[in-house]
């Protein structure tokens, strides 16, 4: 399976230098995608319609709505949106590039927006305003609980319309940081001691009195005679030996989860009423009834 993987950088250099680290990496080239925000020497006009275009590019990744307002504030200021299609192989090792160059913060980066002022809502996006029911001449139809004015066009033969909507749950998914364990390996000294038995020579001067007389073995006692001994001593000699007495490791569990997603969908509902006081109300599966009216 694969999964497409997010970033956002300050400057363009350092998105483009981790495209060539990632391409580098074994990751398909085509798979990288950049797409960046700066802008210069743009009129009032011109700069609209660049925020509006960011935007739009914006709509062809799969990302939550609230995600892709953070990510056009972005490009907005300047900055310039990574995303890596990979397999799921190699999304450990995309996280890690993707942070060596210099990725920013979202979170971060969305509080510090706030604190100046920021509402979430990204420039040249499209703000949904509440606009009040309208009536149009030629059918006395009202448009009621829409959230944005509904001009009913006519056609040649005179037929006026007022469309249907109905918003539908899209529901992706991808993935995010959720906490990183490390393992790091050092050297600490500690002081360690030993008992060893050594082996001492030591040489002694005896002297004794005799008084005896020369025996034939004697003959040469008056020549030069040395006679020498030589002490000896054990020293403790050391030596270090390294042993590998454990191993720490890291694996991951791959575990699967089923989350429910609860939001709120919106629909248009279209009211009808005739000349007779009949009302019938219609909403994006058809009519949903009929009901006379009663005279006021």
């Amino acid at each position: 399976m694969t999964q497409t993987i997010t970033a956002m950088y300050d400057t363009y250099t350092d998105a483009t230098a981790a495209k060539a680290k990632l391409v580098a990496s074994g990751i398909p080239e085509v798979g990288v995608r950049i797409l960046s925000g700066s802008e210069a020497g743009t009129t009032t006009s011109a700069a609209t319609t660049h925020e509006s275009g960011m935007w739009g590019s914006l709509k062809e990744f799969f990302m939550p709505e609230e995600d892709r307002h953070l990510h056009a504030e972005g490009l907005n200021r300047g900055g310039t949106m990574l995303t890596a299609t990979v397999e799921d192989g190699y999304a450990e090792r995309t996280y890690d590039i993707l942070e060596e160059h210099g990725s920013i913060d979202m979170d971060e980066r969305e509080a510090a927006w706030r604190k100046e002022g920021w509402t979430g809502q990204a420039a040249g996006a499209p703000v949904a305003a509440v606009a009040p029911a309208s009536t149009t001449a030629a059918t006395g139809l009202r448009a009621a609980g829409s959230t944005e004015t509904v001009t009913a066009q006519g056609t040649a033969q005179g037929t006026d319309y007022i469309p249907v909507v109905e918003e539908r749950l899209n529901v992706g998914k991808r993935m995010v940081d959720s906490g990183r364990v490390r393992v790091r390996s050092y050297a600490v000294e500690k002081d360690v001691s030993e008992n060893v038995t050594l082996h001492d020579e030591t040489v002694h001067v005896d002297r004794r009195v005799v008084d005896r007389a020369v025996t034939p073995g004697d003959m040469a006692l008056f020549e030069d005679k040395v006679i020498e001994a030589t002490e000896m001593r054990e020293q403790a000699v050391v030596s270090k030996e390294a042993r590998v007495v454990g191993e720490v490791g890291i694996r991951k569990d791959a575990t699967q989860r089923v989350e429910t997603v609860t939001d709120k969908v919106r629909h248009t509902e279209v009211e009808v009423t005739d000349e007779r006081g009949n009302v019938e109300r219609t909403g994006t599966a058809g009519t949903t009834g009929t009901a006379p009216r009663k005279p006021i």
